[in-house]
């Protein structure tokens, strides 16, 4: 099972045995749950928000201890805003015209991201409830009947015709398909 290295663990995992779903919930309710289990039936988890496999380390260290936040540090210069420097490249006509905006070539693209977020906000919605769906389904369901025509109605945006070809495959795996692909069906 692929490890997922963030900065912080998933919020919402959801565990099956085989094709059974055997826990779901927060991340440390689950970890609860699978200490009690007392067989060793190979678990798959999968973080609810990306649709992937995780590996979860049920050790008593692996949770994450409360710790008291460290008091700020005042440094020189400007406060921190929580902005990111990255490299852009743009065609020089694309930079004179950024360079002419107010507040120059930063404020610029910080409003052209903010208004193509608030445009495409469903479109990426949609986009990302599928991408979730395909990446639970490619790693517990690849191999079933209809998985690769599935996945292309996943993605055509054609419910009716995915639930068919699904309607065979385990319950518990169709109960979290559905839930995870839920907001895949909006007409973008």
């Amino acid at each position: 099972m692929p490890h997922v290295d963030t900065d912080s663990p998933p919020d919402s995992l959801t565990v099956f045995a085989g094709f059974h779903r055997i826990a779901a919930g927060p991340r440390a309710e689950v970890i609860a749950q699978l200490r009690s289990r007392t067989d060793s039936q190979p678990l798959f988890v999968f973080d609810d928000t990306t649709g992937e496999p995780i590996d979860l380390d049920l050790r008593d260290d692996a949770l994450p201890h409360a710790t008291a936040p460290e008091p700020p540090t005042r440094t020189v210069g400007r406060p921190k805003l929580g902005v990111v420097a990255r490299e852009v490249t743009l065609l020089p006509r694309h930079w004179d015209w950024l360079n002419r905006q107010p507040g120059g070539a930063s404020v610029a693209l910080r409003k052209l991201v903010e208004d193509a977020r608030k445009v495409n906000a469903e479109r990426d919605t949609v986009r990302a409830s599928r991408e979730t769906a395909y990446r639970f389904m490619s790693a517990i369901a690849g191999h079933l009947p209809d998985f690769e025509e599935a996945s292309r109605a996943l993605f055509a945006g054609e419910q009716v015709r995915f639930e068919g070809l699904v309607a065979g495959w385990p319950q518990d795996v169709k109960a979290h398909l559905a839930r995870l692909s839920a907001n895949a069906w909006v007409v973008a």
